[in-house]
């Protein structure tokens, strides 16, 4: 809900806006999500007799996550009980996380659960407001102006945001808490993101030491955890996060963060068990059971790995955000398991609701390949490899033509069945590469470490991944020498072709960075920035909110805007 405090549900102060918020109504495009039919119709018309007209209407979630993904709304109208188990509040976090709607966007929940307003005040991600059935039109448009105003106060601040602008999105914030004292938790939330963002521990920590000196809030402290573990400090982490917990146990990425610091600890099975407490409060949520399934496949608690990603399976069903991954996960923990039989009914599940993927096919040839080896048909299981190996080359080629991202699981598995076939050769390159490119990605290097030690080749892995770690030093160091000599060509050039051998996060932040302060000195081009561009764009897909990508965007928007250049995003 997010209602300001000492703020009255009644009539806004300036009436010249509030009058301005009432006309702008008939210009907002709204979608209704509801289960039922007849709901939709009844609220449709109740927004009809207020002036808005241009009405979408959505009866499942997965029909939400394509509405959104094609259109833009300024109003989404969300009943709390939806179609797959899921509430318009997990609804919510997943548009919310997934970057799938705005910040403009007005998100209201209506609900006929008096008791929500005790939900909503703990929740993470809370709505911009809520609705208790019955109401009547005056009640909703009353609701929808409040959230409207509200939008209409921080409209700088997720401007900016949007615009890759952050340092000027924390001046945003500063003007609001200076001049709306009524919002300004609300900025001073945001505040303390950003600087988080752009890696300024020290001052996101001040932020939320201040709201928790007037206010205590489980987002506050969860900000002041995230900046103390930033600084090493795990057991004071550790604690605040228990805290909310107890406070909120609905705080869902209060189970995530405290997980991670278990992770952080060596402590795996604690990550499993806060994991799998953070499913039970939301068993619909499916990157919940992922991160479920993953640490406890890491676990080697095969039993666990494969309920959690059945889960995933079964309810991401129809979803867009259903990938071959979950699939491939379920597929090879059933071989671990030695259920071949029902590795390839999932398999077989596969193919025929991802008909015409390749990628999918790709997945399909490696799981048969696992299943074949656990069962002794090398020979066989070696003729689906080489398959395997020339269908990943076209997956390969036709992801990098669209923009997409290759599955980095898959590569790792496609190297398992290579290792176990006798394909050393070809497994070493798809190792190499997928350790290169996500040398920071503790997971991945945890499946590739699996894999040398299940294939028998855990002394001649542990070396790959130490050369390939130091021809990334390598790699880095010519380019950042360059630049420190001050030849900025010779380092554009070096750490283009560095991210361009490697496309690892940290070198695909470097080579933006370094055509953007070549760019800041001798001029722009519009060449160099579009290969910039694409360096940041899929080092974003990588990580969106690493402090690293941030600080390369924000040196974009910076440069851009010297030569009167709008930065697009």
């Amino acid at each position: 809900m997010n209602t300001p405090a000492g703020k009255s549900h009644g009539a806004l102060d300036d009436e010249e806006i509030l009058l301005a918020l009432q006309q702008s109504l008939s210009k907002k495009r709204v979608l209704i999500v509801d289960r039922h039919s007849p709901a939709r119709d009844s609220l449709r018309l109740m927004l009809a007799s207020l002036g808005v007209t241009m009405v979408h209407g959505a009866g499942s979630s997965a029909e939400v996550i394509r509405q959104v993904s094609a259109n833009r709304f300024d109003i989404i109208l969300s009943d709390f009980v939806l179609d797959d188990g899921r509430d318009g509040q997990q609804l919510l976090e997943e548009l919310r996380h997934a970057h799938l709607i705005p910040l403009g966007t007005v998100y209201m929940i209506i609900t006929s659960e008096r008791t929500y307003t005790n939900v909503v005040a703990l929740a993470e991600l809370a709505p911009d407001e809520y609705l208790i059935k019955p109401f009547t039109g005056d009640q909703l448009q009353a609701r929808l102006l409040r959230a409207i105003y509200r939008k209409h106060v921080l409209r700088r601040i997720y401007e900016r945001i949007e615009r890759g602008e952050l340092h000027e999105a924390i001046a945003a914030c500063d003007r609001v808490i200076a001049q709306q004292p009524t919002y300004q938790y609300d900025a001073l939330r945001f505040k303390g993101e950003l600087l988080h963002q752009l890696g300024l521990t020290a001052e996101a920590e001040a932020v939320y030491r201040r709201v928790l000196e007037g206010r205590v809030v489980p987002w506050a402290k969860m900000g002041l955890a995230i900046a103390l573990r930033d600084r090493n400090a795990l057991g004071e982490a550790e604690q605040l996060a228990e805290q909310v917990l107890l406070e909120a146990p609905a705080y869902l990425s209060a189970y995530d963060f405290l997980a991670s610091v278990h992770e952080a600890q060596g402590r795996l099975r604690e990550a499993q068990g806060v994991l799998q407490r953070a499913a039970d409060v939301s068993p619909h949520n499916t990157v919940r059971q992922r991160l479920v399934g993953d640490v406890a496949a890491r676990n080697k608690d095969l039993l666990a790995a494969e309920k959690a990603y059945s889960k995933v399976i079964a309810r991401s069903k129809g979803s867009t955000l259903r990938t071959v991954d979950d699939f491939a996960n379920l597929s090879r923990v059933l071989v671990e398991r030695g259920d071949v039989d029902a590795s390839r009914r999932v398999a077989a599940d596969m193919k025929r609701e991802l008909r015409g993927d390749k990628q999918a096919e790709l997945a399909a040839l490696v799981s048969e390949s696992l299943c074949l080896k656990a069962e002794g048909a090398t020979d066989k299981a070696r003729q689906l490899v080489e398959q395997a190996l020339s269908l990943q080359q076209q997956v390969e080629a036709e992801n990098q033509e669209k923009g997409r991202t290759v599955s980095q699981r898959l590569s790792i598995d496609l190297a398992h069945v290579c290792y176990a076939t006798g394909k050393q050769e070809a497994a070493e390159k798809l190792m190499r590469q997928v350790a290169a490119e996500n040398n920071e990605d503790n997971h991945l290097i945890d499946h590739i470490n699996d894999v040398f030690a299940k294939t028998g080749y855990s002394e001649a892995g542990k070396a790959l991944l130490d050369e390939v770690g130091q021809e990334i030093i390598n790699l880095n160091n010519k380019g950042v020498l360059a630049a420190r000599a001050g030849n900025f060509e010779e380092s554009v050039r070096l750490l283009m072709q560095a991210a361009d051998q490697v496309p690892n996060l940290q070198f695909l932040v470097n080579a933006a960075k370094a055509i953007f302060t070549l760019m800041d000195k001798n001029g722009w081009s519009p060449s160099l920035a579009d290969r910039a561009q694409d360096y940041l764009q899929r080092a974003q897909r990588k990580d969106r909110k690493s402090p690293k990508v941030a600080s390369a965007r924000q040196m974009y928007v910076t440069v851009a805007k010297k030569y009167g250049i709008e930065p697009e995003f």
